[in-house]
């Protein structure tokens, strides 16, 4: 991860609790997709699809879960990506608990989608490098 990841701060819900009295796996999934979100946000992929048609699909995700999660709490998701391909590029998240500790780490690919032509397409220039502002480094 970066030296300067994006960062999201979410208060977790009794609801999201399972009969364990723990948070439930699922809700750290809908923590990675706010996540995803805030950082498509961050970097002007959600404006640019606006614009264009063109934005993020979602590949693939996995999640390492670390420690358990309790409610009540709040926590900061951490995003940054980690590579960048042709057509795609990867996230990297971390889900931090009330007191720094890393409770799960995750793993996006994301694919650059034409969503008017059902195509996936390059990454562009402008992206790239709104990515590596948001980063601070170069891929």
């Amino acid at each position: 991860m970066n030296n300067k990841p994006v960062e999201l701060a979410l208060r977790l819900d009794w609801s999201e609790m399972d009969m364990f009295g723990h948070i439930n796996n699922v809700s750290y999934f809908k923590y990675i997709q706010a996540s995803r979100v805030n950082y498509w946000e961050v970097c002007g992929f959600r404006q640019s699809f606006d614009d264009t048609g063109i934005g993020p699909m979602l590949l693939s995700t996995s999640c390492r879960f670390i420690k358990p999660l309790f409610y009540p709490g709040n926590i900061i998701v951490q995003a940054s990506v980690n590579f960048i391909k042709n057509t795609s590029f990867g996230i990297h998240h971390r889900i931090l608990n009330d007191k720094g500790e890393i409770a799960a780490e995750a793993e996006d690919v994301i694919v650059v989608f034409d969503f008017k032509n059902n195509i996936k397409v390059p990454v562009s220039e402008s992206l790239r490098h709104n990515i590596e502002t948001t980063e601070g480094r170069k891929f």
